[in-house]
């Protein structure tokens, strides 16, 4: 079957292509930006792209035309064509669903934050396991190659994304999926583009869980008060719970559990083992949990897990270091909420003690630019000396108001950022180290601060 991808280049449709590719398919695909890194995964397999959309976007001999979500509206010269086409065409959850996802033992990973982390870490675990599981990943996890990939392996692990489908399927991209492992990690508001409230949200979730057979295992944060409140809805499966505690905390009687700071692991009581690996943060902590329950259900012992994780390296765009030199170190870090800023930063903060940490951030989500957590933006960095803001383009509230008070920097400009940061390092007598922070592309700010730090 030829099947052509509308926005070819997102993660989520240009893993679907490496995916059908792998069925045997022709693939071919669109973009309105043809751009790395998944623009060379897809040249790596010989798939032909285009760009950017016109009317002739999709070749004739299509039988199938797979739809992203993101500028594929009405409107659209590529879409207005299809729909006059006559070709078949569905989501690009649907095709998974459908095509790749059908007759598998699907692991969802879902919730606000930690879905790219935790789903990567649980491949890792079941690879180490000799699985061999597939999986789609929203990132590219280090210890792999690529963002997705086919097996025989009855085992399937997918970052399940409440985000809706398409401009003709508004429901969240999880409920085509249908999984029997469904990890809960947390919850939060987030989408304010789609979602009218939390509840919105949570209506989409309790949907997700009514799809889970009662055969199937729902693993959940036990420490997340919107989690609660969501499985008070109704749960028709078996459960598991996990949490992050103290070493004083006296052991809850069911679950699995990580005491701080020990990193000791134990199920319903009985200790299993201590994790000992290089991520930081208690955020990664409680990700960790969620993989070895979720390995567990399909027959990983955790004492295994537990040594599969201390090789785990992590994602790319996930505290990836970036550069080192004695005067500063680089990340580049995905995070784009209030809480996965925070929880980012006191890890980071946890590992270097009081060497000096400088945050760089890009408010540029769709909820960021609405301005609905812009209470919050000043308090997520409070862990870091300084702290850098990069305004983007059609920003609904006033930025600079929000977080100058707090002593915080706004700027227009990368280069004129870049300066000020390097300006600073130039006062500092111990090495920096410097988080860049941002959902969007980073590399000319990312060469900006890199030309700074070497002249430093």
């Amino acid at each position: 079957m030829h099947i052509h991808i509308l926005g070819i280049c997102g993660t989520l449709m240009g893993s679907i292509a490496l995916l059908a590719k792998a069925q045997g398919h022709t693939i071919t695909g669109s973009d309105d930006g043809v751009y790395p890194p998944m623009s060379d995964q897809l040249h790596q397999e010989g798939i032909a792209l285009q760009s950017p959309y016109r009317r002739d976007s999709i070749p004739g001999a299509a039988d199938l035309v797979v739809l992203g979500n993101a500028g594929l509206g009405r409107g659209n010269p590529a879409v207005e064509a299809l729909l006059s086409s006559g070709t078949e065409f569905c989501s690009g959850a649907e095709f998974l669903g459908r095509f790749i996802l059908k007759d598998k033992w699907v692991i969802a990973v879902s919730g606000t934050h930690g879905k790219t982390t935790t789903a990567s870490m649980i491949t890792w675990i079941l690879e180490c396991a000799g699985l061999n599981p597939g999986y789609l990943i929203g990132g590219i996890p280090t210890n792999f190659e690529r963002s997705a990939r086919l097996t025989e392996s009855p085992f399937f692990v997918i970052e399940a994304d409440e985000y809706d489908t398409s401009f003709f399927d508004r429901q969240s991209k999880f409920l085509h999926y249908h999984p029997r492992t469904l990890v809960l990690n947390n919850l939060e508001f987030d989408h304010a583009d789609i979602f009218a409230d939390l509840t919105a949200i949570e209506d989409q979730f309790h949907q997700l869980i009514r799809r889970v057979p009662a055969s199937g295992l729902i693993i959940s944060n036990s420490q997340d008060n919107n989690i609660e409140t969501l499985l008070k809805r109704g749960v028709w499966s078996e459960q598991l719970r996990f949490g992050v505690i103290s070493d004083q905390d006296p052991q809850p009687p069911g679950g699995l559990s990580m005491h701080q700071p020990s990193q000791l692991i134990s199920l319903a009581g009985a200790r299993l083992g201590t994790l000992n690996w290089g991520l930081t943060g208690v955020h990664n902590l409680s990700n960790a949990l969620a993989a070895l329950a979720a390995a567990r259900h399909v027959g990983v012992p955790p004492e295994q897990g537990i040594e599969s994780l201390a090789d785990f390296t992590g994602v790319k765009r996930r505290m990836e270091i970036v550069h080192v030199s004695p005067k500063a170190i680089l990340y580049d870090d995905f995070a784009h909420h209030p809480t996965a800023i925070k929880s980012t930063l006191a890890g980071l903060r946890q590992k270097i003690g009081q060497a000096p940490l400088y945050a760089i951030l890009e408010p540029r989500s769709h909820t960021m630019r609405l301005g609905i957590h812009q209470d919050q933006l000043a308090p997520a960095c409070v862990h870091a000396d300084r702290v850098f803001w990069l305004k983007p383009e059609r920003l609904a509230f006033d930025l600079d108001k929000a977080v100058s008070p707090q002593g915080h920097s706004v700027f227009d400009d990368p280069f004129v950022l870049a300066q000020a940061v390097g300006q600073q390092l130039g006062l500092e007598r111990s090495n920096a180290h410097i988080v860049i922070m941002s959902n969007g592309g980073i590399d000319v700010l990312k060469n900006a601060l890199l030309d700074q730090i070497s002249h430093a």
